[in-house]
């Protein structure tokens, strides 16, 4: 994998730790929606005017990384997290976050995110910036979504941020025009999904897409994407 040295560090390889502000001066707002019989979204709003935004899924956790980005040199971020299904079959998370399984759940949770969300974080916080100041993320399968969202919406979703995504979506025989800016990380002990990290790398780069492939130490799980979030905030919206 390449890129490396653009996501910082001298030792590229080596995981980033998550620095963490000792006293979070943000606050979290959660709000129960309609959508799957009552979903959750959660919000990290930032303690200065967000400059950016970050909309994501797998809400419980992506939420809590606000800490990380006040101990960061980056502009005032707001994440905007959806969480996940409660339903314990992990099909139906993937059926939500992946076009390539259930076209229907994939489309009524599209709408939910890309528009109910979006609306509701317009009205009640004020925030509706442009496309160059608002990111897509998620891990894992949500990794998926971050990046079908960012494909289908490059009017919305000017950058994207996808860590480990699962394989379930691929890109697609022809990519659309325009491409949002596309930061993916894997972990050096999870070669399956680094290996479709690079897949995605080499299909974007291929259709023109401003692209960032980074490789870190790590296995599938939090501590390395929460200390990589900072990093690809500051990559985006600038420090």
């Amino acid at each position: 994998m390449d890129d490396r040295a653009a996501a910082g560090g001298n030792d590229p390889a080596a995981a980033p730790q998550p620095a963490r502000a000792g006293r979070v001066a943000g606050e979290w707002v959660t709000e129960i929606f309609e959508y799957d019989g009552g979903r959750r979204v959660t919000v990290y709003v930032p303690p200065d005017p967000p400059e950016a935004v970050v909309f994501a899924g797998d809400g419980q956790l992506i939420s809590q990384w606000g800490g990380h980005l006040e101990a960061a040199d980056v502009p005032p971020t707001m994440i905007v997290d959806a969480h996940r299904t409660a339903d314990k079959d992990e099909m139906v998370r993937i059926r939500e976050y992946s076009p390539s399984f259930d076209q229907a759940r994939f489309a009524a949770h599209e709408r939910f995110f890309a528009g109910d969300v979006r609306r509701w974080v317009r009205s009640r916080f004020g925030v509706d910036l442009p496309a160059e100041r608002t990111a897509v993320c998620g891990v894992s399968a949500s990794g998926e979504l971050s990046l079908a969202m960012g494909l289908r919406h490059p009017d919305v979703y000017g950058a994207v941020f996808s860590a480990s995504p699962g394989a379930g979506y691929r890109p697609p025989a022809a990519l659309p025009s325009p491409l949002p800016r596309v930061y993916l990380v894997a972990g050096t002990l999870e070669p399956f999904f680094a290996r479709n990290a690079t897949r995605w790398a080499d299909a974007l780069r291929d259709a023109g897409a401003d692209v960032v492939l980074t490789e870190r130490a790590g296995d599938h799980g939090g501590p390395f994407w929460a200390a990589e979030f900072p990093l690809m905030v500051a990559w985006a919206f600038g420090s």
